[in-house]
């Protein structure tokens, strides 16, 4: 048990060590699970309130009063305010849920527009000063979401089609020879049921979880690097490569909450499928 403290204390104190550069008596202070883990800010009952918590609520409170901003006094003639918010709006109900689900979609569409705002107000935290935490790096954060994407589109399925026709709408697809549903029908039913919010939740924790991972190696070897003519020029190219791989995960922070959006487009499409 003591040498389990005694570990873990030498990896809070590497993680969090700024003294420590190249060519001295010190190895690198590569990022560990420390860099995921927060102290609490503080305390209600068993709940233990953090930065990750607070940036989400943070986050949903700018969304909400940037739309609320945008849309509360609406004009004929738009103003800047008024134009990008209809634009971004826009760009979810004509670009996924039309494109997805068709006229069905619309009472939909509030919901898509939040999910895709939200997914992509977690991610770009990663990158706001202060925050500097891709919230949905923890992965609760995406399960809970994928949770609410599968309790809605499973009750999409048997409110559109009824108990046994949303069984055949998981699990029957149409038009197959008989002798094929015998494998077929619990391959689908676990893919439909279990594989779609564990693959929708993984996916966007592991993207997130990998480019901060990436960006906090070559932030911190930029430091690491610095001391020494040729430790410079190591940093510098670090450097280099720690903005690049910002940039790119500008691309990727908006790409995942497009593709978490657009999946589950598709299931709702799929959930309001009549079985046959």
């Amino acid at each position: 048990m003591q040498k389990e403290l005694l570990v873990t204390a030498d990896a809070q104190l590497l993680a969090f060590e700024t003294d420590c550069h190249l060519f001295g008596d010190c190895g690198f202070p590569a990022p560990s699970v420390w860099s995921f883990f927060f102290e609490p800010l503080f305390t209600i009952g068993p709940v233990e309130f953090n930065k990750p918590m607070l940036l989400a609520l943070v986050g949903t409170f700018a969304i909400l009063g940037f739309f609320w901003a945008g849309f509360a006094k609406p004009q004929v003639v738009p103003g800047k305010l008024q134009m990008v918010a209809e634009a971004l709006y826009d760009f979810v109900h004509r670009g996924i849920s039309k494109e997805v689900i068709g006229k069905k979609g619309e009472p939909f569409v509030p919901f898509l527009v939040s999910l895709f705002f939200f997914v992509w107000m977690l991610n770009l935290w990663a990158l706001i000063p202060l925050g500097q935490f891709p919230v949905s790096s923890v992965i609760a954060f995406p399960a809970g979401l994928a949770l609410v994407v599968w309790v809605t589109y499973m009750t999409v399925t048997f409110k559109t089609n009824g108990f046994v026709g949303g069984i055949r709408n998981l699990c029957v697809p149409s038009g197959l020879p008989k002798p094929i549903y015998v494998i077929l029908t619990p391959i689908e039913f676990v893919s439909n049921v279990f594989v779609r919010p564990f693959t929708l939740a993984v996916r966007l924790f592991a993207n997130m979880f990998a480019g901060h991972i990436l960006i906090l190696i070559f932030t911190i070897a930029t430091w690491y690097m610095l001391g020494t003519v040729l430790g410079t020029v190591y940093a510098s190219a670090s450097f280099v490569l720690t903005l690049v791989l910002t940039v790119f995960e500008m691309f990727i922070q908006a790409l995942q909450a497009y593709v978490f959006t657009v999946l589950t487009a598709t299931y709702l499409s799929q959930a309001l499928e009549e079985a046959h």
